[in-house]
C-alpha cells in the first residue's frame, strides 16, 4: 500500500473517531484534530514523515483564504474597516513592545526577544475565519472588526516573511523591488476582474464542473506567482478569491470548493499537533505555560482598550479580543526560519511550537462558550466603558420616549413584522447585531439599537415597562430564555413573541411565559396553502400575486435578506 495513502487514511481514521466523540459531548472539533496530530506522531509514532502533511496543511491555508476572498465584499467593511485597520496597526505596535520587553524580562537574547513578539503579535486567520465561519458571526460587528485587524496582521506577516527570507542578503532595494512586484501583481488582478474574467466565466459558468476548474487554476495561478516572488501561497489565493468576489458566480465556486477547504483544514490542524516535539516538552512546559498567560491576558487587554478607545463597547470588544488570543499560522513558518537561520533556538522553537497548540486549542472554547465567559466576567469590565463615550455602535435613543413595539431581530421575518407595525401607525424600537441594518435602519429614520438579546445589560436597558408588545425573531435558545424571563419580570403585562425551530423549543418557550411562539416552517406551509387555495381556478390572481412577490423578492435580495441555513455569510 502506498505509503502517502496509509499515511492520510490513519489521520483521517482518527480524526473522525475524536470529533465523532466530540461532537457527542458537545465539544469543539478544531481540539480533536489537534489531538489526532499528538497521538499519531509525538506519542505513538505511527506517521513519522511529516513533511507531506505540512505540505497539505499549506494547502489547507491557501483554500481557506481564497474561500475568504470570494466571500468578502469590501463594500461591508467600508464601514468599520478603515477604523479597524486603525486597531490593527497600534495592535501590532503594542503587542509587540509588550512582548520584546517581557522576554527580555524573562532572560531571552534581543533576537528571540523580536521573534517573539513578531509571533504573539500575529493571530490564525485559519482559525479564526473557520470559527466565526461556522458560528455565523462573520457579519456581526466584532466579526468585522476580527476580519479588518486580521487583514492588517497578514500584510505585516507577509513583509516580515520577506524580510526574514532576505536576511541573508538584506537590502532596501531587493525589499523594494519585491513590493513594487507584488502591487504590479495586485494591479493586473483588479483588470483582470473588472474586464477579463466577466466574459470569461460567463462562458465557463456553463458548465459546473468547467467552472471549478478554472476557479481553481485562477486560484493557483496567483498563489504560484507570488510565491515566486517572495509571498506566501496563501496570499496569493487570498488575492485570486477577492479577484473572482465580484462575479456572479462567486457562491457557485463557494459551495463547490467548500468540502475541499474543510478536508485540508483538516490536515492542518492535525498537523499541528504532529510539530510538537514530545521529548523537549517536559524542559519547557513552564514557560511556555508564561507565555501562554501572557498571550491570553496582555493581548486580549491591549485589544480591548484599543477597542474601547475607539469608541466600540466593552461586549464588542471582548469578543473580539477573545476571538483574536492565539498565534498564528503565520508563527510557524517564522519560527521555523528563524531556527533554521540560527536566530533563535530549539527550546524557543518548541515554546512557540506548545504555545502554537494550547492557544488554538482554547480559542475554539473561548469562541464556543464567549457569551457565557462574557456573561461571568463583565461586571469586571467597566473599565473599558469609561473609554467609549464617543460611541461607534449605538444610535442614542430620545430620554423619556415609548414605543408601542420592541422588536429584537429586524432581518427577514423582522423586516416584515416592521412594515406591518409601521403602516398600523405604532411606534417602534428595533434591536438588531448586524451593523449594515442598523445604518439602513438609522437611514430610514427608525429607532434602533446595536446589540443582540443574549446581552442581559441590553435587555435592562430596553424602555419594557410602557410597552405593549416584544417581539424576537432571534433563533437561539438560551438567548430567548434570558428574553422572556427578563422582559417578564419588568412587565407582567407585556405581550411576548418569540421564534422557535423546533416544537420542543415552543412548548419550552410557553412554559417560560410566552405569549405566542412564532415557528416560521409551520407558517410558510399555512401561508401557501392559503395561496393555493386562493388561486385555484383564478389565473388572474395569481400573475398579480406572483409579479408583486417579485418585486418584494427583489427588494429582499438588496436588503441582503436571504434564508439563514442556505446563505454563505460575507464578511
Amino acid at each position: 500500500m502506498n505509503s502517502i495513502f496509509a499515511d492520510i487514511g490513519v489521520i483521517i481514521i482518527t480524526a473522525a473517531f475524536l470529533a465523532y466523540i466530540a461532537k457527542l459531548f458537545k465539544q469543539p472539533l478544531i481540539p480533536a484534530y489537534i489531538i489526532t496530530g499528538i497521538l499519531l506522531t509525538p506519542i505513538f509514532g505511527l506517521i513519522t514523515d511529516v513533511s507531506f502533511i505540512s505540505t497539505l496543511s499549506e494547502i489547507g491555508i491557501a483554500f481557506l483564504l481564497f474561500m475568504v476572498g470570494l466571500e468578502m465584499d469590501l463594500r461591508k467593511l467600508r464601514d468599520v474597516g478603515p477604523l479597524a485597520g486603525f486597531i490593527g496597526v497600534l495592535q501590532i505596535l503594542m503587542t509587540f513592545i509588550a512582548t520584546f520587553f517581557f522576554a527580555l524580562l524573562l532572560g531571552s537574547k534581543q533576537i528571540e526577544a523580536i521573534y517573539l513578539g513578531i509571533i504573539i503579535t500575529f493571530s490564525s486567520t485559519m482559525v479564526v475565519v473557520k470559527l466565526l465561519s461556522d458560528r455565523k458571526e462573520l457579519e456581526t460587528l466584532h466579526g468585522r472588526i476580527i476580519i479588518g485587524i486580521l487583514l492588517i496582521q497578514d500584510i505585516f506577516a507577509v513583509i516580515t516573511l520577506l524580510v526574514i527570507n532576505t536576511a541573508g542578503n538584506l537590502s532596501s532595494t531587493n525589499l523594494i523591488i519585491t513590493l513594487g512586484v507584488a502591487f504590479g501583481l495586485i494591479l493586473i488582478a483588479i483588470l483582470l476582474s473588472k474586464y477579463v474574467f466577466p466574459a470569461m466565466f460567463k462562458f465557463v459558468a456553463r458548465s459546473q464542473e468547467l467552472l471549478l476548474l478554472i476557479a481553481l487554476a485562477v486560484s493557483f495561478v496567483f498563489s504560484v506567482v507570488l510565491a515566486s516572488v517572495g509571498f506566501s501561497i496563501s496570499i496569493g489565493a487570498f488575492i485570486a478569491g477577492i479577484t473572482l468576489a465580484t462575479l456572479p458566480y462567486n457562491v457557485e465556486i463557494i459551495s463547490k470548493i467548500k468540502s475541499l477547504r474543510d478536508f485540508f483544514a483538516i490536515i492542518f490542524f492535525v498537523s499541528l499537533g504532529m510539530e510538537l516535539i514530545y521529548s523537549s516538552v517536559k524542559l519547557i512546559i513552564v514557560p511556555a505555560l508564561i507565555w501562554l498567560v501572557f498571550l491570553i491576558i496582555v493581548k486580549p487587554f491591549i485589544i480591548m482598550f484599543l477597542c474601547a478607545f475607539f469608541g466600540y463597547r466593552k461586549r464588542t470588544g471582548f469578543y473580539t479580543a477573545l476571538g483574536l488570543a492565539q498565534v498564528s499560522e503565520f508563527a510557524l513558518i517564522i519560527v521555523a526560519k528563524g531556527m533554521s537561520l540560527g536566530h533563535i533556538s530549539k527550546d524557543i522553537y518548541s515554546i512557540v511550537i506548545i504555545l502554537a497548540l494550547i492557544s488554538i486549542t482554547l480559542t475554539s472554547y473561548f469562541v464556543y462558550y464567549d457569551q457565557f465567559i462574557y456573561k461571568v466576567i463583565a461586571r469586571y469590565l467597566g473599565f473599558f466603558d469609561k473609554f467609549s463615550d464617543n460611541n461607534q455602535e449605538m444610535p442614542d435613543l430620545p430620554k423619556n420616549k415609548r414605543y408601542d413595539t420592541i422588536l429584537c431581530g429586524h432581518n427577514r421575518i423582522g423586516y416584515s413584522i416592521a412594515e406591518t407595525i409601521r403602516k398600523m401607525k405604532k411606534s417602534l424600537l428595533v434591536i438588531d447585531y448586524n451593523p449594515e441594518i442598523i445604518k439602513y435602519l438609522m437611514q430610514k429614520k427608525v429607532h434602533c439599537i446595536y446589540g443582540d438579546v443574549g446581552d442581559s445589560e441590553l435587555i435592562e436597558r430596553l424602555p419594557i415597562k410602557d410597552a405593549k408588545i416584544i417581539i424576537s425573531t432571534v433563533p437561539e435558545k438560551a438567548d430567548t430564555l434570558l428574553l422572556i424571563k427578563k422582559v417578564r419580570r419588568e412587565n407582567k403585562k407585556i405581550v411576548i413573541y418569540v421564534t422557535a425551530s423546533q416544537i420542543d423549543e415552543a412548548l419550552e418557550y410557553y412554559d417560560a411565559g410566552a405569549d405566542y411562539v412564532i415557528l416560521p416552517h409551520f407558517l410558510g406551509g399555512e401561508k401557501a396553502s392559503l395561496l393555493i387555495e386562493d388561486f385555484t381556478g383564478k389565473v388572474n390572481n395569481m400573475i398579480e400575486a406572483k409579479l408583486t412577490h417579485i418585486q418584494e423578492l427583489k427588494h429582499r435580495q438588496m436588503l441582503g435578506h436571504e434564508h439563514p441555513h442556505n446563505r454563505i455569510h460575507p464578511m
